[in-house]
């Protein structure tokens, strides 16, 4: 297969895989920026991949998540606590 047909079948799959509109829009509001970040690659990495700058979420759920531990914790403390008296009462 020639280069130029190798290429243009990699073109023709970004495209129908939305890269290249993914790619565009992110240069573009690159562009638009007035401040232009120091590290443009950065500035790329983060709106790329969708990474959340604004962390309260993530917080939020980590929290949540610490709570649901202590929960799991608790519960698993008073199934031990029943299995105990369940089998003093067998006895």
């Amino acid at each position: 297969m020639a280069i130029a047909a190798k290429r243009e079948e990699f073109r023709k799959y970004l495209e129908r895989c939305g890269v290249i509109d993914a790619l565009t829009k992110i240069l573009v509001s690159l562009y638009e920026e007035t401040e232009k970040p120091a590290d443009p690659v950065d500035f790329i990495r983060r709106n790329l991949g969708g990474i959340v700058t604004d962390t309260s979420d993530i917080d939020s759920v980590k929290k949540e998540l610490e709570e649901s531990k202590a929960t799991i914790a608790e519960l698993k403390s008073k199934l031990a606590k029943y299995e105990q008296q369940g089998e003093a009462i067998a006895d």
